[in-house]
């Protein structure tokens, strides 16, 4: 594994930031990570996506409603804001804490890997996991179509990390979406 922290398969991304909010540089953040609070804690160093924006320094943090707003150090105007605008945000792997329940993972393990039918027949290729409301699987086809997959344990009994695949074992009708 490489260590160029802007290498993607080293990093992980756990947020974008989005709009100036207010006059003194704070920024909206659309939150890609399950603990906000630990990712974006003032002092929290955060690897960017173009490199050239960071990394970046959390000095300020706090909840509006349900938007978080993040500052960063030498960021103090909303022009400062502006220039960060659509930069994503990215932490190294290694800084991931270990996964302590075996059916849990995280998207960075799932995207990559081979999708199987049960008979071991191949379906295509996880290119990213959505996350609206559910988890979805997304799988691209070998025709070039894109598959939902609902990542449940009825539907996706198998996943096996070491192998490199998932195996798919799909209701009635799904394949034919």
């Amino acid at each position: 594994m490489s260590t160029d922290p802007r290498n993607a398969t080293d990093t992980v991304v756990v947020g974008r930031i989005g709009r100036p909010h207010g006059v003194r540089g704070e920024v909206t953040i659309e939150v890609r990570t399950d603990d906000p609070d630990l990712r974006f804690a003032p002092g929290a160093v955060l690897l960017t996506e173009p490199a050239a924006r960071g990394p970046l320094t959390v000095v300020g943090r706090r909840w509006h409603r349900e938007v978080l707003l993040l500052q960063f150090e030498g960021s103090g105007s909303r022009e400062d804001a502006e220039e960060l605008r659509n930069t994503e945000l990215h932490v190294p792997v290694a800084d991931l804490p270990a996964l302590e329940d075996p059916d849990v993972f995280y998207d960075h393990q799932l995207v990559g890997l081979a999708a199987r039918l049960p008979d071991g027949a191949p379906l295509g290729e996880i290119v990213a996991v959505r996350h609206e409301g559910a988890e979805l699987l997304v799988v691209r086809r070998g025709e070039g179509g894109e598959l939902l997959v609902p990542f449940v344990a009825a539907i996706v009994p198998t996943v096996d990390l070491a192998g490199g695949f998932v195996v798919v074992d799909p209701p009635e009708g799904l394949l034919d979406l």
